[in-house]
């Protein structure tokens, strides 16, 4: 699992207090009677947290109490064995847990005698927390496959290791009747494992068994679960494609080495190219398949259980050709439900498991949505009659360097908190435009949404305000500040400034802060480490509203969380079309093939992926500068790059030019020496103190020397990996040019265009070779799904630094008042 979520490694905001005789407070003998108060914060409710406390007091003979509260959970302990505990209870912690914090405050022992579990407390607290949902343990596993048992075959087995959490709340606090299994009555057996400390369903409250639970339905009609999940692997095994739903939303499955049914989904979804996700019966299948380490072994299996992107095996002939057919990688989970496990191991062994839904519009989670989304698409339906209250698509993670950088960050670690490592206001951030998430920040947590997409239909903008809805409401959340990007025509920016939405996007009273996006990337990073600047920010993205109009994404920022400054950037390219450049990469390539060699006629024979007529469309556009926003993009430099060396000249998915661009790259043996690239200070001076000016950053002769290799005859695959060579060693060298006028020597990375596995491997390489030090993403995604985060965090550091200003200018007599303004290119 991801570093944060390991039990080693927990993320700690502010430090802990230091048990006695590690830090000289105490050398009391360890068989001594003690007394100790400790507060545990986090993901610590609803997740067994409490008769994981019991068992292990009791264990070693320890009397005092536990007891839920909405500040965490307050255990008073006591006896000889009092260390022995204090050292436990993180480490042997339960694994859906989540510690964030530990407080400990030592007291005068009373003589108590056995340890109990109190009723909860109803104190005031700063934040609620609610667990993510997560895989069926080992335990419940056993359970479903052993004749012997009560829930042998029961597709909704569950404990509080593991099952729904999330999904399945409708308020806090987390008891059964606020969930949507209130509907569900349990019988006598079942009462009376929730009822029992000792017992691992202690107040599990999704507890059932087929005696109470909900059940199956097969195209509708009620079903015994042996017979429903025999008749869906006997549909999958002919062919049909099935809508399954699942924990948190509906899936659409059909036979993975199925040609035929692969095409039809395709045809059927409106999914022509982008990558489907893979759910294969068990490890020992995602191996026949895909080259799985060690680490990304433990990730397939740990309770999060994401997708996992993995290099095919190149003797891998078994799967249907156009499973992800651009993309270097295939994703796989392992079945992470009860119901999963039992399908998979009836059904063909490696299923398609994509969304269920239709191009890109949110997944569905309830029954009559699938009926009216799904129907022309799915052969068939299973489905139960558990209601998910709130949809959630799964989590896909890229390992990278023993890290598990988060691509989609949803279903199993949302909406754990991340720690942040200051205090803030409640700050909601509405997040981007593509990869959509919003972002709650409030003390030192920041809750970060489920992914809901991009903001670009009806369905997308319901759902997004249903999700703001529910996350304000069970963390009891009333935001003072609205974070936003400086895009005007973003929906999400709209939406901050109250043009319409519904009620849970109204927020009367708030103040609003308007965030520059690329700025957002590298506090997001910044945030994501804990850490608060300044740093030499490196962005590389697609496309984001610039300070001064123009389309950014190439970016340079010397900043810390309240301020930055553009140090160096791409030069800039016109973007001929707007964004119809980015739905036709060939534009992007003929535009920078343009301004390369400044010949029509040169630029139309270099790209015969682009019509005559739309080349002198292109090129007018681009005389006239009509609708040819200037940009810097990084991303769209990838785009064309692609596009020049034979990749897609039309892209139907976001980063589709640039996934096939790295694949090429990757299949090449060996890193290759960087072409040829310029830069100079705007005025062609070095800026002096406080870099007044920046440094342009000219990548055409890095195109004329790529594409006379290619008139050559040198292969694409090595033009590609010269090309990712070059990006990286120009980020060094920028970066290094940057400290060397005093500018910091910590690099921050961050953007989509770090997504790509060998640039971020390549970029890591180069700076640290330089001897900067680099800080790039843990826990949250260095995509769009970031930017709510980084939004946060900015808005948060920006009014602490306007307090303290004001605070400094009331101590300063005659003091002339200053607006802050924010956005400015250099912050404000």
């Amino acid at each position: 699992m991801s570093e944060a979520h390991t039990r080693k490694q927990r993320a700690v905001v502010g430090p802990l207090c230091e048990l006695p005789g590690e830090g000289g407070q105490d050398d009391a003998g360890a068989d001594a009677v003690e007394r100790w108060r400790v507060t545990v914060e986090g993901v610590v409710q609803g997740v067994g947290f409490r008769p994981f406390v019991y068992r292990l007091a009791n264990s070693l003979g320890l009397g005092g109490w536990v007891q839920n509260t909405p500040g965490g959970v307050v255990i008073e302990i006591e006896g000889e064995r009092a260390r022995e505990f204090l050292a436990r209870l993180e480490a042997d912690a339960p694994p859906v847990a989540r510690i964030l914090r530990v407080r400990r405050q030592k007291l005068e022992p009373q003589g108590s005698d056995g340890f109990h579990i109190l009723a909860s407390g109803t104190a005031e607290a700063t934040r609620p927390s609610i667990p993510p949902d997560v895989a069926m343990c080992r335990l419940c596993g056993l359970e479903a496959l052993d004749p012997k048992d009560r829930r042998c075959g029961y597709p909704f087995t569950n404990c509080t290791d593991c099952g729904p959490r999330f999904t399945i709340t409708k308020s806090l606090p987390y008891d059964r009747p606020n969930t949507t299994m209130s509907q569900f009555i349990m019988c006598a057996a079942c009462s009376k494992e929730y009822h029992d400390p000792l017992n691992r369903r202690f107040h599990a409250q999704p507890n059932a068994c087929p005696a109470c639970g909900p059940r199956l339905f097969a195209d509708g009609e009620p079903v015994e679960a042996a017979a429903g999940v025999a008749l869906a692997a006997q549909w999958l095994r002919q062919g049909k494609i099935v809508a399954l739903k699942g924990l948190a939303g509906f899936h659409l499955a059909c036979d993975a080495r199925n040609p035929q049914a692969v095409e039809t989904l395709r045809a059927r979804k409106r999914r022509s190219l982008k990558p489907f996700a893979l759910m294969a019966r068990d490890i020992e299948e995602i191996k026949r398949v895909a080259v799985v380490g060690e680490f990304e072994e433990k990730l397939l299996q740990s309770p999060e259980a994401p997708i996992v992107l993995m290099k095919p095996r190149d003797s891998n002939r078994e799967l249907a050709a156009r499973i992800a057919p651009t993309s270097r990688y295939i994703g796989i989970m392992l079945p992470y439900t009860p119901l999963h496990h039992l399908l998979t191991a009836r059904s063909p062994s490696v299923l398609i498991m994509t969304s269920g839904n239709l191009a890109e519009e949110p997944i569905c989670h309830t029954d009559e949505e699938a009926r009216q989304r799904l129907g022309a698409i799915a052969d068939h339906f299973l489905t139960h009659d558990r209601p998910i209250h709130m949809a959630c698509d799964d989590s896909v993670v890229l390992p990278i360097r023993g890290r598990a950088i988060p691509i989609r960050r949803s279903r199993g670690y949302v909406p754990a908190p991340i720690g942040v490592g200051f205090r803030a206001p409640a700050v909601l951030a509405m997040g981007a435009q593509l990869n959509h998430t919003f972002c709650l920040l409030e003390g030192e947590q920041a809750v970060i949404s489920q992914h809901v997409g991009d903001l670009e239909n009806a369905e997308t903008l319901d759902y997004f305000d249903r999700a703001v809805d529910h996350l304000r409401s069970l963390l009891r959340f009333e935001p003072s500040l609205v974070a936003h990007d400086l895009h005007p025509d973003y929906l999400s920016t709209r939406l901050a400034r109250r043009q319409f939405g519904g009620p849970a996007l109204r927020m009367d009273g708030a103040e609003r802060e308007g965030v520059q996006h690329h700025h957002a990337h590298i506090a997001s990073v910044l945030a994501d480490n804990q850490e608060r600047g300044p740093v030499i920010g490196v962005a590389f993205d697609g496309t984001g509203y610039g300070t001064d109009g123009a389309v950014w994404g190439g970016e340079f920022l010397v900043c810390d969380m309240a301020e930055f400054r553009r140090a160096a950037h791409l030069a800039y390219i016109p973007l001929p079309g707007g964004e119809a450049a980015i739905r036709k990469p060939a534009r992007m390539a003929f535009a920078y093939l343009l301004e390369a060699f400044e010949d029509f006629e040169t630029a139309r024979a270099l790209l015969p992926a682009l019509e005559a007529k739309e080349a002198e469309v292109v090129a007018r556009q681009i005389e006239r500068k009509l609708n040819s926003p200037p940009t810097s993009s990084m991303g769209r430099l990838f785009d064309a790059v692609s596009v020049v060396l034979g990749g897609p000249a039309n892209v139907t998915y976001e980063g589709e030019a640039a996934c096939w661009l790295e694949a090429q790259a990757a299949s090449w043996p060996s890193v290759e020496a960087p072409y040829t690239f310029g830069f100079q200070w705007e005025s062609g001076e070095p800026p002096g103190p406080g870099f007044a000016q920046g440094l342009i950053v000219d990548v055409l002769p890095t195109v004329r020397e790529l594409v006379s290799e290619i008139l050559r005859g040198f292969p694409r695959e090595r033009a590609a990996a010269r090309f990712h060579s070059t990006v990286a060693e120009m980020a060094a060298t920028i970066c290094a040019t940057l400290h060397n006028e005093g500018a910091p020597g910590k690099v921050a990375l961050s953007g989509g265009c770090f997504q790509n596995a060998l640039l971020t491997e390549l970029c890591l390489d180069a700076l640290e070779r330089r001897g900067l030090q680099v800080i790039w993403h843990r826990h949250v995604p260095p995509n769009d799904g970031g930017i709510s985060l980084g939004q946060a965090v900015v808005a948060a550091a920006r009014r602490r630094l306007k307090s303290e200003i004001s605070n400094l200018k009331s101590q300063i007599p005659g003091a002339r008042s200053r607006q802050y303004v924010p956005g400015n290119t250099d912050g404000g």
